[in-house]
């Protein structure tokens, strides 16, 4: 069973997510990475939300470029988490699928990460998070994380002062 769903709008959003399923795996989190479209492919989109609702997803991250309807999508046929990553996909930067992603009606919430590599990675944290509120092992497996994280500023600093 699926507790995330990476959707991206593009397989050309593939490179830009691949950062979040590494962090759902590294942290053992099952979860589906597939290519949906709230334009292209409607049908599929409201199928999958309901189809992994069903079975137990808890939390949707979508992925999309230029006008980034995908996450809105989503958000209008769930109750469930939804964190959309902008994606940088046309002339104006990334500006288009922010706008897009962060200003949803009230009532439909999208909790909006960064861009692209980034965006993807803290997505992928943000879901954690938000299922270990229920999950004391998974809850466990992010402090240690952050503490290597923590670590790895220590080391940095030591190196860059001993020079």
């Amino acid at each position: 069973m699926a507790q995330v769903a990476i959707f991206i709008g593009s397989i050309s959003d593939e490179e830009k997510m691949r950062p979040c399923a590494e962090i759902l795996t590294q942290l053992g989190i099952a979860h589906l990475f597939t290519v949906t479209s709230a334009h292209r492919t409607p049908g599929r989109t409201e199928k999958l939300v309901a189809d992994l609702e069903a079975k137990g997803c808890q939390v949707f991250i979508c992925a999309a470029g230029m006008a980034a309807h995908l996450a809105g999508a989503v958000a209008a046929r769930t109750i469930r988490p939804v964190i959309g990553v902008p994606i940088a996909a046309s002339p104006l930067g990334g500006m288009d699928a922010l706008l897009s992603t962060v200003q949803m009606p009230p009532g439909f919430p999208v909790g909006t990460v960064a861009l692209d590599k980034a965006g993807a990675r803290n997505a992928a944290w943000m879901a954690a998070q938000i299922l270990a509120l229920n999950d004391p092992a998974l809850s466990a497996r992010l402090l240690a994380e952050r503490e290597k994280m923590a670590k790895g500023v220590e080391t940095a600093a030591a190196g860059l002062e001993g020079r």
